[in-house]
C-alpha cells in the first residue's frame, strides 16, 4: 500500500472536482419547485432561497458561509430559518458574504427585529449567531478553498453574478439579470471555464414583464448567448413555476447559439 504524504494528499484534495448540489433551481416556490440555492463542496451556499427545505438539520450545520447575490426573497428566504436551526452549533456563527449595496438591504429588511430577530446581535454583539461580511465588486475573495469574484449584472436591485474558481477551473453563475455585458466579457476571458449557469425566467409572450423586471426570456437569452465566444456547457435556472411547461416547450423549440439544458433540482454536478 502506497503511503500518502501531506503534499500528495493536498494535491489530491485540490484536484477533486468542484461539487455543486442544486438545492433549488427555480424563480419561485411550489410543492415541486424550490427557490434558488446551491451548495458548493458541502460547506458553502451560493444564495439561500430554500436551504432549510432541501437539507437535513445535520447537513444544514455543515454550512459555514453563504454568499448572497442580491436581496430578493427567492435568494434569501431560508437564511433566517438556517440561523435559527444552527443557533449555538457554530463557533463564531454563520457568515453571510454580501456586496455593500446588499449589506444595507439585508440589515434594513431581513434582520431588523421586525421581520426576524437581529441575529447579528444575538446572543450578544461579541459572539453573534450571524456575521455579515462585506466584499467588494470585481475583487476576488478566498472562501472555503475557492476563489469567488462578484461581477455586477443588470437587475432591478443591486445584483452580482459570481465567478467561482478552484485550482482546476471555474464556473460562472449569472444570478438574476436582464440583458447585460460585463459578465459575458468576463466569461470570454476566464481561463479553464467549465460551465455557465444562466437565468431564464419567463416565456417570450411575457417579454414586457421580463423587460420591466430585468429578467430573460428565450428570445433575450438567445441574444445574450451570442455574446459568448466559448464552447462550454450552459445550464438554465430560475424558470418561473407558474409558466414552467410553457417555458420548457419554448426553450426546446428555440435555436440558441450554444446548446443549453435546464439545471436539475436535487442533482449534484461535478465540474
Amino acid at each position: 500500500m502506497t503511503a500518502i504524504t501531506c503534499k500528495s494528499l493536498q494535491e489530491w484534495v485540490y484536484n477533486l472536482p468542484m461539487e455543486w448540489r442544486i438545492l433549488g433551481s427555480y424563480g419561485g416556490s411550489s410543492p415541486t419547485c424550490r427557490m434558488t440555492s446551491f451548495l458548493i463542496n458541502g460547506h458553502l451556499a451560493l444564495d439561500a432561497g430554500s436551504i432549510t427545505q432541501a437539507l437535513t438539520l445535520p447537513e444544514q450545520r455543515q454550512i459555514d458561509r453563504i454568499v448572497v447575490t442580491h436581496s430578493h426573497l427567492d435568494h434569501t428566504a431560508s437564511i433566517p430559518f438556517l440561523v435559527e436551526n444552527t443557533f449555538g452549533e457554530k463557533h463564531g456563527g454563520l457568515e453571510i458574504l454580501v456586496t455593500p449595496q446588499v449589506m444595507q438591504t439585508v440589515k434594513l429588511h431581513l434582520f431588523n427585529n421586525d421581520t426576524w430577530p437581529d441575529f447579528t446581535r444575538i446572543p450578544n454583539d461579541f459572539l453573534p449567531a450571524l456575521r455579515l461580511r462585506q466584499i467588494e465588486p470585481r475583487q476576488p475573495v478566498a472562501i472555503n478553498g475557492l476563489r469567488l469574484t462578484p461581477i455586477p449584472v443588470r437587475h432591478i436591485v443591486p445584483t452580482h453574478g459570481y465567478v467561482v474558481e478552484d485550482s482546476d477551473g471555474a464556473v460562472i453563475f449569472t444570478s438574476d439579470t436582464g440583458p447585460t455585458e460585463e459578465i459575458w466579457e468576463v466569461a470570454n476571458q476566464t481561463p479553464r471555464l467549465k460551465a455557465l449557469i444562466v437565468e431564464v425566467s419567463f416565456p417570450s409572450r411575457l417579454q414586457s414583464v421580463a423587460d420591466v423586471s430585468l429578467h430573460l426570456t428565450p428570445t433575450t437569452l438567445a441574444t445574450e448567448l451570442a455574446k459568448l465566444t466559448r464552447r462550454v456547457p450552459i445550464y438554465l435556472y430560475h424558470l418561473k413555476p407558474s409558466c414552467l411547461e410553457e417555458l420548457r416547450d419554448e426553450l426546446a423549440g428555440t435555436r440558441f447559439p450554444h446548446p443549453v439544458e435546464e439545471l436539475r433540482q436535487d442533482d449534484t454536478y461535478r465540474f
